[in-house]
């Protein structure tokens, strides 16, 4: 031992058990050097390779058999030892499809009965209630273990590329689960882009696998909530691309959607596909007004867009209205803007007689006008002067304008335009009635 008065302790060694100390003025704690200890690991993932991966989730399976709930729960012991998140595409392929999948979707060991498991979802029965316990199955095992969320994603957008290499029964079954689990939300809508491949729509399979994924689906919540859904993942203007080039209109689809017991998916494309025409057409017919385009040439041009695209006319007539009055900046005066009103619409008026050749389209255009006035307040005594014009233009009929004020008026201004209405509409009644006096008489 070495040590000096007044200065601070800088080395004692013992050669037995090697303990050395550092001090440079403070004490410090002893260290002690020249032996291992093995650390404690808790928890720690066995180091398996994918085949024994493989083989162990296999054996699961087969001991399991057919219950579904015995697969569950052996799912989830086994998670805590076996490495989940480096193998979770082999997982899932042994879970749908009974073996590891090669690319392109073939068995890598279809021909070594150890080496699959006849206990999956392109075994069971195809029939949705079969199909939804294995669902149940994969929403249980990613609800425990939540990493595996965006490895199933993968898994089934891979699948539905790998279509073409299943069997017709094998791909109903996996539509259906797909269905199944878009309803409870284990899986996200965007996933469906997959289906828009080559490869998978020119040879119909596409829109077939689509049509049982649709009714799974509606099968388990409804119809709105399926189109809602495909809105909000911006697919409900893609549904087309199911079908290859020459068969992507609204026509076919409409058809083999009906064919299939599913019109409320074919009334939403029509739907969807004319709101985006018409906000195209509104487009344009904007921009052709605020050129000052001759009133023939828009009429032509809206009589092509109606034919192409199926426009009905209560459809035009009421965009027509929206798009006169958007072409104009009014005054602000409420005794300068009827004038001003009156001036342009009755320019106009020949364009929106052509479109407004129908009962149901004359009231659609009466309650727009109804609803531009209450809503533009500066427009509130403009009403009846507007109807009488278009009256005057053969723009409304007799017929339409008794209908409104009888019964077919909106809520919206309805005791102030009525009113307005009341003297025009006695003449026009009393008008009638003189009409059939003078044709009995004759």
């Amino acid at each position: 031992m070495i040590s000096v008065v007044g200065w601070p302790l800088q080395l004692v060694s013992f050669s037995n058990s090697r303990l050395t100390f550092m001090n440079t003025g403070k004490q410090q704690k002893p260290v002690l050097t020249g032996q291992r200890f093995k650390t404690r690991k808790r928890d720690e993932k066995e180091k398996f390779e994918p085949m024994v991966f493989r083989d162990t989730i296999i054996q699961g399976l087969n001991e399991a058999g057919s219950d579904l709930d015995g697969v569950a729960k052996f799912l989830d012991v086994t998670g805590s030892r076996l490495d989940y998140r480096r193998y979770a595409d082999t997982l899932f392929d042994i879970l749908i499809a009974g073996s590891m999948l090669a690319p392109g979707g073939t068995r890598i060991d279809d021909g070594d009965k150890a080496k699959v498991t006849e206990h999956c979802v392109f075994t069971a029965e195809e029939d949705h209630a079969a199909v939804h316990s294995y669902a149940q199955v994969f929403n249980k095992l990613i609800r425990r273990y939540k990493y595996l969320e965006k490895a199933f994603e993968e898994e089934i957008k891979k699948l539905l590329l790998f279509l073409k290499a299943f069997s017709e029964s094998e791909q109903t079954k996996l539509a259906m689960l797909t269905g199944i689990l878009l309803a409870t939300g284990t899986l996200p809508p965007p996933i469906l882009t997959s289906l828009f491949s080559d490869n998978i729509v020119k040879e119909g399979i596409a829109a077939s696998f689509a049509v049982k994924l649709f009714k799974a689906w509606i099968a388990e919540r409804d119809a709105n909530a399926v189109t809602s859904a495909l809105r909000k993942a911006n697919l409900d203007k893609k549904l087309l691309e199911l079908f290859p080039a020459n068969k992507q209109n609204v026509e076919h689809f409409s058809n083999y959607f009906n064919d299939a017991g599913l019109r409320e998916l074919s009334d939403f494309l029509r739907v969807q596909q004319s709101l985006g025409t018409r906000k195209e057409l509104q487009k344009e017919l904007q921009e052709r007004l605020s050129q000052e385009c001759p009133i023939r040439e828009i009429m032509v041009y809206v009589k092509d867009e109606m034919k192409r695209n199926e426009l009905q006319e209560q459809a035009v007539i009421g965009l027509l209205w929206s798009c006169l009055m958007n072409a104009v900046e009014w005054n602000k005066k409420e005794e300068l803007v009827t004038e001003q009103a009156l001036k342009h619409l009755k320019h106009y008026a020949p364009l929106l007689a052509m479109f407004s050749t129908q009962g149901q389209s004359e009231l659609v255009l009466l309650l727009k006008i109804q609803e531009y006035c209450y809503d533009n307040i500066h427009f509130m005594k403009s009403f009846s002067k507007i109807v009488v014009l278009f009256y005057k233009a053969d723009v409304l009929s007799e017929e339409a304008i008794l209908k409104w004020y009888k019964d077919a008026h909106a809520a919206k201004g309805k005791s102030i335009f009525l009113e307005q209405m009341k003297t025009f509409v006695e003449w026009l009644q009393n008008a009638e009635e003189e009409s059939e006096s003078e044709r009995e008489e004759d």
